[in-house]
């Protein structure tokens, strides 16, 4: 077993005081399970959808609204290092640790919670990421009024029961049926009373909180759920997941960036984040890599927050001689600050010499690690300038690049 400490971490006797002020509202999420449907060499809550862990998302989602006053993530005690990973920088309390099933998980939160005594307690999967603040203040504002309630879709297809033979029994009337989500909503005391006598009865087949909350003799309501709080359960579902999460990115921008530099004395230069042992090297303030140069001012310009002389001046000794990954990597925390992703990197080198059809593998994988983006989403070209201007009497290099950005609508 191991300890972990994140956010408002409690202490014995502690008087918990919760995000925003609210101490009344908490969150139970779920992430304890294996997920061996899903595939992968990790459980699928800490697989990434849009460069970043499942668990990150929902927890970021739930952490930021502003009628929740605590987080208790609940997981698998062999994922303290994923868990870390993934809830770095969000506030929630201490992660419990699930049991081997999900209703002994959602216990374990409870139970966690008592310290903090919630009013009223949600209970969420972090397998379904696409989940949206206002489906959290539905969710609390209908437990509110009525002590136990649910998200809910209407069935729109067709519903028939059948045999075992495979043959049509029955045609469902589909009027009264609804698909249940999550996260669910409760009144907290009577939630945990009911899943202390479940457990103590060993009654462990409840499919959800509902279910056992409906055994234990609450009403349950429904309440608008969303088509898009999807559950991702399968590898099928990381692909749709992948999509839905473009979708929500519908700014498209694009920047360009140029860059040139001189060769003077030495025997390698840096492109692309790569030594290219070479009869000179390139003149710059910096390692003077005309590769990473170009796309910085590219990410930068579609952001549309200047250029790389002013976030890097060159007056300033501090970057003298840096490393220019460093540079484009600044460039693309900027991108995932204001929600965004980036979707493609293309640059062109000019030059005579030398040649980069050699290199140009190894540039496209380096980009992409510094970038956080698939090796398949960065392109290098060459050319030369037929031996015109100053690239063409082998005077120095220059570098062309594009980014295109994919932004939320809202942002800036």
């Amino acid at each position: 077993m191991i300890s972990l400490i994140t956010g408002n971490a409690l202490k014995a006797g502690a008087n918990p005081e919760g995000r925003h002020g609210m101490t009344d509202v908490a969150v139970v999420v779920v992430a304890a399970g294996r997920g061996t449907r899903a595939g992968g060499e990790r459980p699928k809550q800490f697989r990434p959808i849009g460069g970043h862990p499942m668990l990150r998302r929902t927890l970021g989602m739930l952490a930021g609204h502003p009628m929740v006053g605590f987080v208790q993530p609940v997981i698998h005690p062999e994922d303290g290092r994923l868990f870390r990973d993934a809830a770095s920088n969000i506030e929630t309390l201490p992660p419990a640790f699930g049991g081997a099933t999900r209703q002994d998980s959602v216990r374990a939160g409870l139970q966690a919670l008592k310290e903090c005594k919630p009013e009223i307690v949600l209970v969420h999967d972090a397998a379904r990421p696409f989940a949206t603040p206002a489906l959290v203040s539905r969710a609390i504002e209908t437990a509110r009024a009525s002590g136990a309630a649910v998200p809910a879709l209407p069935v729109s297809d067709t519903v028939k029961r059948v045999d075992t033979q495979g043959h049509v029994a029955e045609t469902i009337d589909r009027s009264t049926l609804r698909l249940i989500q999550t996260p669910q909503a409760f009144a907290y005391a009577p939630l945990l009373e009911a899943h202390l006598r479940a457990a103590a009865q060993d009654r462990h087949d409840f499919t959800d909180d509902a279910a056992l909350a409906e055994w234990a003799g609450m009403t349950v309501s429904v309440f608008e759920g969303e088509p898009g709080n999807v559950k991702i359960t399968n590898a099928e579902d990381f692909a749709r997941a992948e999509a839905m999460d473009f979708a929500t990115l519908g700014d498209v921008r694009t920047g360009s960036g140029l860059d040139v530099h001189a060769f003077g004395p030495g025997d390698h230069v840096m492109l692309g984040g790569m030594r290219i042992p070479h009869s000179q090297a390139l003149s710059g303030h910096s390692d003077a890599d005309v590769v990473l140069h170009a796309l910085t001012d590219a990410v930068l310009g579609a952001l549309a927050e200047g250029d790389i002389g002013a976030h890097f001046p060159p007056s300033d000794p501090q970057w003298r001689g840096a490393t220019s990954d460093r540079f484009l990597h600044f460039a693309v925390e900027r991108v995932k600050a204001r929600g965004g992703r980036i979707a493609h990197l293309d640059v062109t080198v000019v030059c005579e010499a030398p040649k980069i059809g050699p290199h140009r593998d190894a540039m496209r994988s380096r980009i992409a690690e510094i970038a956080g983006i698939a090796v398949e989403r960065v392109a290098v070209k060459a050319t030369t300038s037929e031996r015109l201007g100053f690239t063409g009497r082998g005077e120095g290099i220059a570098a062309t690049a594009t980014a295109t950005v994919r932004l939320p609508w809202n942002s800036p």
